[in-house]
């Protein structure tokens, strides 16, 4: 039998140290499991926990039945208590205009929803997370059933609103403890207490009467069984006088509505009412000429399983009936007009964002984008009209507009608000159904404002002199009369775009350039001599990669291009031929960006509702789904967006120019951030103070498109959509915002060579009063192939420079003289045929048509233009 060798310590201190290293390589993980399990056990003790009720305080109307009246000067406003329409009076004029559509109620064609929507002063529709959008109106659900009050002040009416599928309620008890019921009574004089003690009876449960069923009392009200209660008698039969009365009564005992809660819950007779009830408020105010409306977002109050979706103001404010001749101004292009009772119930109603699509709601596909950039809309009757400009929550703002023959027999016009911004979530295999997400809470601190201006006038004509007024009054010392002596022309010039070139047999992406610093300089040096003296350039792709620019966190000229000195002397050389030069940036979007450029998309990217990073991508027209093949881009935190411009601000500086920003003053986009959310409303703001510091600092500053909020502060406005979409319910585009710049502001339409359609973009210039815009590069067309950018196939200043001439030269020997003026008159002579008439009588006849027009004695040549003086 052998003996066992015994284990030596060496060996024992190796066996215990690998156990120990083992045991440590387990600690990581169980600590782990731990901290999960934890989390697990803590959601599910939350998720347990019974949700507090949200209690929405339900309004009821106590007062008479006496008009409330506001009135200043110039108008009158005359409100129906029982109903909340009012009515306002012109005084210059007599002219009354109705909140509501005139006997709405007996609309021959409209369904009795659409009824109530034509009696009501504010619609509010909520959402649930399916995606079911139900619309509730004021009449229906409030004031029809009392649910409402009313508060007047030397200066405003109130009207508090609450909304939903409710009956009127009176605050007072039906059942209430007899503790309770003393203490109450104790403060009124015995005549009253008498008067109240009469519609109650005292129930014990130990003293009921041979009548009295204590089974049905006890199931009906539960606390009978340990205290004696009153409870009132026949409630169903008691008429709403009494209750009024009543109401009246507790409300002078002292009795609160927290008691009225408190009370209710004694009461289980009746059955809870789980329809969705909502508050609101509407604020109206009269200022000269001026009707305010405001809405605050701090006075909405519903359930927040039942989300506020979206909200609309006098949806049908000067709606006009089928009798009634006017039409309706709406902010498509520069202005459009659908006249009432067009016959187009067919077609599709008119409607467009206010400064377009919020980026940062996440779309899978886009088939047509709609861009508003005036925040305002009007309807004319005979020789009165009154614009509705939009100051508070135009960034939350759409405009939508319908003839008669629809759904009612009115015309109407109005804002409709997104509230609560959602998202749609696909969830798979797991649901045949998508679900939505909704913006949890509304910012406190703004409100909904609508300022109406009323104007005895039914030309759109005078309703654009009134609003140029109103920006002049609201911006003062920023509108002022321009000095131009000939016509102005925007040239863009492309310095570099990106393209893919094989390097050691690797596809990479390179600038290529298209015209150089010193050639830019050369072409605006020819541009001057060749004639044009009011000369405003913007170079496009001249720094960061080229026009899918990178993120301006620094500014690199791009070598392809030429040095640093090369760009000095281009700048030189413009400042010296008097020539506005601007440096195009984009400030709002990261093209191409990463690390090594300054941009990391987890931190500087904005957030989606769904918390994504808010990744954007170019839309084909054809499949209205993201292009193949092109990289995608990101949308930028509002703090970066601050930091890029104020780069582009500084480099410009530095180099003595102007700035042009691609996007700000074009697009307007929310972050849904959860640690830093920015409102649209706020993103807004935020750009109109970052274009009012740069212009009172000194920087000259191009926009394009131009948002309502950023023409203040713009030198020049490019790429303006004169014409816009040209939807088929309207009747025809006016030169409404035109008017309202003209000879204050320089502005122009597309690039004339690269639109598509030349000779009709230089028809809509001369229309429009606007300058002209060219986009040019000095090399070929041939050098673009196998790029992504056949937008510049038409830019090619060798090919294009005579037409150019020739273009300008007939233009501004034409219309070079009225670029000081205001536009004082616009008509619509036929579909085809306008005339556009300056402050020195200058008039512009356009024909749109194929076939010749005479008129006044002239004949305006088919496709063409004729200018008398």
């Amino acid at each position: 039998m052998s003996r066992l060798n015994p284990i030596s310590e060496e060996r024992k201190r190796e066996i215990r140290n690998s156990i120990i290293k083992e045991l440590k390589g387990f600690i990581f993980p169980a600590i782990l499991l731990a901290i999960i399990a934890g989390l697990i056990i803590f959601v599910m003790q939350y998720q347990a926990r019974p949700k507090e009720e949200e209690i929405i305080e339900v309004r009821a109307y106590a007062g008479d039945e006496q008009p409330i009246i506001l009135e200043n000067d110039d108008i009158k406003l005359e409100m129906d208590p029982l109903t909340t329409h009012f009515d306002i009076t012109v005084k210059s004029t007599g002219k009354v205009w109705h909140s509501t559509a005139v006997d709405g109620a007996n609309d021959a064609i409209a369904v009795n929803e659409e009824k109530g929507k034509l009696q009501s002063d504010f619609l509010l529709t909520y959402g649930t997370e399916a995606g079911l959008d139900v619309t509730l109106d004021t009449h229906t659900f409030s004031t029809e059933n009392g649910v409402y009050e009313i508060e007047t002040g030397d200066d405003y009416i109130k009207v508090d609103y609450s909304i939903g599928k409710i009956s009127k309620e009176y605050i007072f008890p039906l059942a209430i403890t007899e503790k309770n019921f003393d203490a109450l009574m104790a403060n009124l004089d015995q005549t009253d207490k008498s008067s109240v003690k009469g519609f109650y009876k005292l129930y014990d449960i130990n003293k009921l009467g041979k009548k009295d069923n204590k089974e049905e009392l006890l199931a009906n009200y539960p606390l009978l069984e340990t205290e004696p209660l009153y409870i009132l008698r026949s409630p169903d039969d008691l008429r709403d006088v009494k209750k009024k009365m009543l109401q009246g009564y507790f409300e002078a005992a002292g009795y609160t509505y927290e008691d009225f809660l408190r009370d209710k819950e004694v009461n289980q007779r009746e059955g809870v009412n789980t329809a969705p009830v909502f508050n609101a408020t509407v604020i109206y105010r009269l200022e000269g000429k001026n009707l305010v409306v405001e809405v605050p977002f701090s006075g909405f109050d519903g359930k927040s399983e039942f989300p506020i979706s979206k909200v609309s103001v006098l949806p049908y404010f000067g709606a006009g009936g089928l009798d009634e001749e006017g039409y309706m101004l709406v902010p498509e292009g520069g202005g459009s007009i659908i006249n009432f009772n067009n016959g187009k119930s067919k077609q599709n109603l008119y409607y467009a964002n206010v400064y377009g699509w919020d980026m940062a709601i996440e779309r899978k596909d886009v088939v047509h984008s709609t861009q508003a950039n005036l925040n305002l809309y009007g309807i004319a009757e005979g020789n009165d009209s009154f614009l509705c400009i939009i100051e508070g929550g135009s960034a939350y703002a759409s405009i939508t507009a319908d003839v008669s023959g629809r759904n009612t027999n009115y015309n109407h016009v109005c804002a409709e608000y997104t509230m609560k911004a959602r998202e749609r979530y696909d969830l798979g295999a797991n649901s045949n159904q998508d679900m939505y997400v909704y913006l949890e809470d509304l910012p406190q601190d703004e409100s909904i404002i609508q300022r109406y201006t009323f104007i005895d006038s039914g030309s759109y004509v005078d309703m654009a002199r009134d609003y140029r007024q109103y920006l002049m009054d609201k911006y003062p010392g920023y509108l002022t009369k321009n000095d131009d002596t000939s016509t102005p022309v925007n040239v863009q010039i492309v310095g570099a775009v990106d393209k893919v070139r094989q390097i050691l047999g690797v596809p990479v992406s390179r600038p290529l350039a298209l015209t150089t610093y010193k050639e830019a300089a050369g072409m605006i040096e020819t541009l001057t001599s060749e004639g044009i003296d009011n000369l405003t350039v913007k170079y496009v792709g001249w720094c960061n990669g080229g026009v899918k620019q990178k993120i301006l966190k620094n500014v690199r000229t791009i070598h392809a291009l030429g040095s640093k000195k090369d760009l000095q002397a281009l700048t030189d050389k413009a400042n010296e031929l008097g020539v506005d030069l601007y440096f195009d940036g984009i400030t709002e979007y990261a093209f191409k960006s990463n690390l090594f450029n300054g941009f990391f998309s987890y931190t500087d990217a904005a957030k989606f509702l769904s918390r994504k990073r808010a990744e954007l991508y170019e839309y084909s027209a054809i499949t209205y789904v993201a292009r193949d093949g092109l990289d995608s881009y990101f949308l930028l935190h509002p703090d970066r967006i601050a930091k890029t411009a104020d780069k582009l601000i500084e480099t410009a500086g530095k180099y003595n120019v102007g700035a042009s920003f691609q996007d700000i003053g074009r697009d307007l986009s929310s972050d849904f951030y959860r640690k830093n959310y920015t409102s649209r409303e706020d993103a807004m703001v935020q750009q109109s103070e970052l274009l009012k510091n740069a212009k009172d600092g000194g920087t000259k500053i191009m926009i394009n498109s131009g948002n309502s909020y950023a023409i203040p502060y713009a030198d020049f406005i490019a790429e303006v959509d004169l014409k816009g979409s040209e939807y088929t319910i309207l009747d025809g585009g006016v030169p409404f915002t035109q008017i309202a710049l003209h000879g204050y502001v320089d502005y122009t339409g597309m690039p004339i060579n690269v639109c598509g359609n030349d000779v009709e973009e230089v028809l809509y210039a001369v229309e429009y009063g606007a300058g002209l815009s060219f986009t040019l590069m000095d090399e070929s067309s041939f050098t673009l192939q196998k790029t992504i950018y056949p937008e510049y196939y038409g830019a090619d200043f060798s090919l294009w420079n005579d037409r150019m001439m020739s273009i300008y030269n007939t233009y501004n020997e034409r219309l070079g003289h009225t670029f000081n003026q205001e536009i004082v008159d616009h008509q619509i002579l036929t579909e085809d045929v306008s005339v556009t008439v300056y402050e020195d009588g200058t008039k512009a006849y356009v024909n749109y048509g194929y076939a010749d027009y005479s008129v006044d004695g002239i004949t305006v040549p088919a496709r063409d233009y004729f200018v008398s003086k």
